[in-house]
């Protein structure tokens, strides 16, 4: 993914499956929106100075519970596909026993972004599954407290607080032509489909809000997504 990005042409009036693309020298954000792209990255790093004083503690309070809870390191390191398609290690709080076995999750994120799973009849959204989760762990990922370590990655220019969520490369293998649009910009901690349903919606409901924002960036909507993502947590609404 360095260097060129490949997105379908508008098909309409074409018959299914036309495959119509366009290629793009390189990620037009890049070049046409420079000063947004600088502002956000100076207030990525002014949000976690800010926020250091209260993070801070939190974060040792939580690698206190995590390491206290159960044997095994305190952060789970996994690779990640952010801006651009470069990889990069993403930090998270370990929230599942030292030992689990992830492939089922592999597995199901295989099938999740090519489509294989869908919303049932009664459009009862899909959930990943459920993972052996430790007694911390739940109450880690149920208040989005596992991500907290990945202010470590905006500070290191690899993450946004907005943006995409990264995926594996395993998931973007399998990625649309049109969904490499969301590899324009940073990955996030939060963005628009964690506002609007976050692991219960479908993939290319999450591709297309992801995508909305990028074509529709701004500071404003930046400031409104992080507004609600607070709300979204507190309720805990689509977390599993």
């Amino acid at each position: 993914m360095d260097g060129l990005i490949i997105r379908p042409k508008s098909t309409a009036g074409q018959p299914e499956g036309y495959p119509g693309v366009e290629v793009i020298g390189r990620p037009r954000l890049f070049h046409d929106r420079p000063n947004l792209l600088l502002a956000k990255r100076v207030i990525d790093l002014v949000i976690c100075v800010l926020a250091a004083p209260v993070i801070v503690p939190v974060m040792m309070l939580c690698a206190l519970l995590v390491r206290w809870d159960s044997p095994g390191p305190i952060i789970f390191v996994q690779e990640r596909i952010g801006k651009g398609g470069k990889r990069f290690k993403m930090f998270k709080f370990r929230t599942m026993p030292h030992t689990q076995d992830d492939q089922p999750q592999k597995e199901f994120m295989k099938k999740y972004v090519t489509g294989e799973l869908k919303s049932d009849a009664g459009g009862k959204p899909v959930f990943k599954p459920q993972a052996r989760v430790t007694r911390i762990g739940g109450l880690l990922r149920k208040t989005s407290l596992d991500e907290l370590p990945q202010l470590i990655n905006v500070v290191k220019g690899e993450m946004s607080i907005v943006g995409p969520r990264p995926n594996m490369s395993a998931e973007v293998e399998h990625y649309k032509l049109w969904q490499h649009e969301r590899l324009e910009v940073l990955p996030g901690l939060t963005g628009l489909a964690q506002i609007h349903g976050r692991s219960s919606l479908e993939w290319e409901q999450i591709v297309q809000y992801d995508i909305q924002y990028i074509e529709n960036m701004s500071l404003a909507l930046d400031f409104e997504i992080i507004l609600k993502t607070f709300v979204v947590v507190l309720k805990g609404l689509g977390a599993r």
